[in-house]
């Protein structure tokens, strides 16, 4: 069953030097029980596509497109409804970057609480925070202490139980692992793995296509502001389509093997985008057609922007 379904989304942010194309035209879908990864460069728009979803953009808009959440529009109804119906209860976060997701004036247990009195939670919420605490392998103490008294993989954790609170069925978890050590990341990846085969679904926002390996069925592929691929797992590692993707994968280091490579030149402008293929003026197998239309096509396991799949 399709969980979510997004169609021709774009989303713009005002700047004093104009409006800045931050997600255009992007498409995908994904199944109740699945997990999404998607990754790409800095800058390049996923995250922004993660707070469009959760309908949480500072300073942005939904111009285009639509996404359906179970059947149902969520993109054009009041706030107020979405409010009430959606956030936090069906979709929730994992907001990048705990240290500035968690208030440092109040206990974790006071930023619990809160979450649970603006949704109107019904029930016994010592026992709804116990559960989510336990799930993530954390100790009720530190339910008492601010922030700045734990460890960050102490807040990271406490940032995905805030997540799960309201048992969602989709959790958009953006680079819920960045600066932590490879210790704490293997924990934190094992107990996604854990909420995943109970059924929750996960949109897995990221720029390790290493780390995603563990945990993606499928995994879309962003480069400046588009979706430039999207596929099964298999079908990305293993026979990846697009040019920008196949040196993505070159950059990931080996045990043996060649040696990483990078990719020359710079992302283009989010103020001015091509109105061709984003990835022309990098690309090593770029043709005199790239330079003119822009190109998209579905392939047997998925999409490419590329007109070397024509």
């Amino acid at each position: 069953m399709t969980l979510l379904s997004v169609r021709d989304l774009s989303i713009q942010y005002d700047s004093m030097a104009g409006p800045v194309y931050a997600v255009e035209h992007t498409s995908f879908d994904m199944e109740a029980g699945e997990t999404v990864g998607i990754v790409g460069e800095s800058a390049c728009g996923k995250s922004t596509l993660g707070l469009g979803i959760m309908r949480s953009l500072s300073g942005g808009s939904i111009t285009n497109g639509s996404i359906i959440f179970d059947g149902h529009s969520i993109n054009d109804i009041p706030d107020a409804e979405f409010d009430q119906k959606y956030r936090w209860k069906q979709i929730s976060m994992m907001f990048q970057g705990a240290m500035s997701s968690l208030d440092p004036v109040y206990t974790i247990q006071e930023q619990f609480a809160e979450i649970l009195q603006h949704h109107n939670f019904v029930g016994n919420t010592g026992n709804a925070v116990s559960e989510v605490i336990a799930a993530v392998n954390l100790e009720e103490s530190i339910l008492r202490r601010y922030p700045h008294e734990l460890s960050g993989g102490m807040k990271q954790r406490a940032i995905i139980a805030m997540a799960l609170l309201l048992k969602p069925r989709l959790v958009i978890a953006d680079e819920p692992t960045t600066a932590l050590d490879v210790l704490i990341q293997a924990r934190i990846i094992n107990m996604l793995k854990d909420l995943k085969s109970s059924g929750m679904s996960f949109l897995f926002i990221t720029h390790d296509l290493a780390l995603l390996s563990e945990i993606a069925d499928k995994v879309g592929i962003m480069y400046g502001g588009q979706l430039v691929e999207f596929g099964t797992s298999e079908s990305i590692y293993n026979n990846s389509q697009h040019p920008y993707t196949k040196k993505l994968l070159e950059s990931i280091p080996r045990l043996h093997g060649s040696q990483p490579s990078y990719i020359s030149g710079t992302p283009p402008s989010l103020l001015s985008p091509p109105t061709t293929c984003r990835f022309v003026d990098r690309c090593p197998e770029a043709m005199e057609k790239c330079q003119n239309d822009p190109p998209d096509f579905t392939t047997a396991d998925g999409m490419v922007k590329c007109w070397l799949h024509e």
